[in-house]
């Protein structure tokens, strides 16, 4: 049988009149959407709309919750307690889980922004924070995690239905953590890179690594970055290159409820 794997992006990351990236155009290329929900970046209409696109197209809807700091997109880590990281998560999936009944579709899991997300990898005491305030919002909602962090191994601990995913269009450390953006050659921007390496990693299971050999692990999810300005023809491409490949994409969770 053919190999299936699903394609996400961030969405809905806009706020007021403001835009990021172009949704509707990446909605068409994956089959799994991380809404933002009120933190890093989104408002009770981006939600809506980004949902209703969702919807519209078949996409899986994802919350994508993240420190509240607007002004840096969500990419520093704000000083919090695990208990204010409880409130927050449960806060910002409660939202966007409203704006879903609204729009006539459901919210299916959860993936950790930026820099909670990173912290959550190493930080087992925020790993857990962000688990038990996504079971208290409801035990049907998922995780999806970064391959081989505290995250994914938080929600295992807890019962919780998790999934892992790697980054299209990121590089990897030998400790299979994310290459720090502030360093040169975080970032893959040619999508001939970033496909060539991903068919590689799913024909081997090996990611390379920046500044090492490669490191096994695995993924039910690649993540294509919808904030850049290649980011539709980075997914355009990968899409392609996966299903020339014989890759079959579906959503994750198989769009199941």
């Amino acid at each position: 049988m053919a190999q299936a794997i699903d394609l996400n992006s961030d969405l809905g990351e806009g706020y007021g009149p403001w835009r990021m990236g172009d949704d509707g155009a990446m909605l068409d290329l994956v089959t799994s959407a991380n809404i933002a929900c009120g933190g890093h970046a989104g408002d009770p209409h981006t939600m809506f709309d980004t949902l209703s696109l969702a919807n519209d197209r078949g996409v899986v809807a994802g919350a994508h919750p993240g420190f509240g700091d607007r002004e840096g997109f969500g990419r520093r880590v704000i000083p919090c307690t695990t208990g204010e990281v409880e409130c927050l998560v449960a806060a910002q999936v409660g939202a966007l889980m409203g704006a879903a009944a609204l729009a006539g579709t459901e919210v299916r899991y959860v993936k950790p922004h930026g820099a909670l997300g990173n912290l959550a990898a190493d930080d087992r005491s925020i790993a857990d924070a962000i688990v038990r305030a996504v079971a208290a919002v409801s035990a049907k909602l998922a995780i999806l995690a970064i391959s081989g962090t505290e995250l994914e191994a938080a929600a295992r601990q807890r019962g919780s239905p998790v999934y892992r995913e790697i980054f299209a269009d990121r590089a990897y450390l030998p400790s299979g953590r994310l290459v720090p953006r502030s360093r040169p050659g975080a970032m893959i921007e040619r999508p001939e890179s970033a496909a060539a390496r991903l068919i590689e990693f799913l024909t081997t299971g090996l990611m390379p690594t920046l500044d090492g050999p490669p490191i096994a692990l695995a993924a039910h999810s690649i993540c294509v970055h919808g904030d850049s300005p290649g980011a539709v023809a980075m997914a355009r491409f990968i899409r392609e290159a996966l299903t020339s490949k014989g890759f079959v994409l579906k959503p994750f969770l198989n769009g199941a409820s």
